[in-house]
């Protein structure tokens, strides 16, 4: 992979034909992967970058790793995509610059869903970044565990969820930060969200 052609995306944009999807689930005349492929060692090693500096590769990863036990050739070669993204940006990095001014280090979050992100098992995704001075902090993409009934319903769960992640990072940065004043933790809850009911 050293010397692998570098992509500009973490994976391929996904057909809205369930059956021509490429991250659908094995179907019965699909091989299934040996363990000669290092299919779970990969995906362990992206839900590492994942999970720590690479939020950009966070749903892509969490959605190859849906099958570990049962790996075929389209989620290796998903794994693949990942990795040459991967060459494409080694240089971008996260970076933390410290600001003077308290108003550059609120506390922001956005917040996301995919309504049925996964048709075959009618299950949406949510997700969700926290920003701190500019730069992500904290950041997750997982499956819903409950069944949501609409986008608005996706849209409620994802957006509760970043509110519980974003109480316990309010009371993080309080206990650590010396200069957290009085007008800033009484501020209201800042968070980005782009569904229109959830908003009103």
């Amino acid at each position: 992979m050293n010397n692998a052609h570098p992509l500009s995306t973490p994976m391929v944009v996904r057909s809205l034909d369930v059956n021509k999807d490429l991250f659908r689930p094995p179907a019965h005349n699909d091989e299934i992967l040996g363990p000669e492929v290092p299919y779970l060692s990969a995906i362990g090693a992206l839900m590492y970058l994942a999970n720590n500096t690479r939020s950009d590769i966070a749903f892509s990863v969490n959605l190859l790793a849906r099958y570990s036990s049962t790996p075929t050739k389209r989620h290796w070669n998903g794994v693949k995509h990942i990795l040459r993204y991967l060459c494409g940006i080694s240089d971008m990095r996260l970076y933390f610059e410290r600001y003077e001014n308290a108003k550059a280090t609120n506390l922001v979050g956005y917040s996301d869903a995919g309504y049925l992100s996964d048709p075959h098992k009618a299950i949406s995704q949510s997700g969700y970044v926290f920003m701190y001075g500019g730069t992500a902090i904290s950041w997750h993409s997982t499956k819903q565990t409950l069944i949501a009934t609409s986008s608005n319903h996706a849209e409620l769960i994802a957006l509760y969820e970043a509110g519980r992640k974003y109480v316990w990072l309010r009371s993080l940065i309080q206990y650590v930060h010396e200069s957290w004043t009085r007008t800033n933790r009484e501020k209201s809850y800042s968070n980005n969200e782009d569904n229109a009911t959830c908003i009103a």
